[in-house]
C-alpha cells in the first residue's frame, strides 16, 4: 500500500512538479518582461536615432572599446546579431571600429564622441524612469528578484554546459 502512495505522489512524465510549474509561469512572465523593458527601452531611445538592442551594444562598451565577440559572450546573444548592430551604429556614427593589438581581424567597437553624448542621455534618462517604475518598491524586494534571475540564469548555463 505505501509503494503505490508514493508512485502516486511522483510526477507523471509529461506532469511538472510544483517548482517547476512555477518556474513555467516565470519563463512566461520573463518573454512578457523582455517585451516590455525593450518598448519601454525603445521610447527612450527613438528621438536619439537608438533601439534597445543599439542601447545594449553601447552600453556593452561604455567602459572601453571591445571585439564585437566578446561583446556578444557579454551579453548572451549571436555574433551575427551583434555584428549587425555595431555595423549600423558605426553608419550612425556612435561607433568606430579599430585595429585590435590582439587579434588581426576582429577590430575593437569603441564609443565615439557622438556615441558617448547619446550614452550619456540616456542613462539619464534611464535613471529617472527606473526610479519611477520602483518607487514604492521595497530595494530589498526588487533585489531578491534579481538574485533569483541570477541563480535561475546560472542553473539553465551549467545545464547548458552539461548537455552540450
Amino acid at each position: 500500500m505505501l509503494r503505490n502512495a508514493d508512485v502516486s505522489n511522483r510526477p507523471k512524465p509529461n506532469q511538472r512538479t510544483p517548482s517547476g510549474e512555477a518556474f513555467t509561469r516565470l519563463i512566461l512572465e520573463a518573454f512578457r518582461f523582455n517585451g516590455c523593458l525593450l518598448a519601454a527601452g525603445d521610447r527612450l531611445t527613438q528621438d536619439l536615432g537608438l533601439t534597445s538592442a543599439r542601447w545594449q551594444v553601447l552600453g556593452a562598451i561604455d567602459e572601453g572599446p571591445l571585439p564585437v565577440a566578446q561583446i556578444s559572450r557579454n551579453m548572451g546573444l549571436s555574433r551575427q546579431a551583434v555584428q549587425r548592430v555595431a555595423n549600423e551604429l558605426a553608419a550612425g556614427g556612435f561607433v568606430a571600429f579599430a585595429d585590435n593589438p590582439n587579434h588581426r581581424r576582429a577590430k575593437l567597437a569603441g564609443l565615439t564622441q557622438r556615441g558617448r553624448q547619446a550614452l550619456d542621455e540616456i542613462t539619464r534618462r534611464q535613471v529617472a524612469w527606473a526610479n519611477r517604475i520602483t518607487a514604492g518598491f521595497d530595494a530589498s524586494m526588487v533585489e531578491a528578484a534579481a538574485n533569483v534571475l541570477l541563480a535561475l540564469r546560472s542553473g539553465i548555463e551549467a545545464d547548458t554546459a552539461n548537455s552540450g
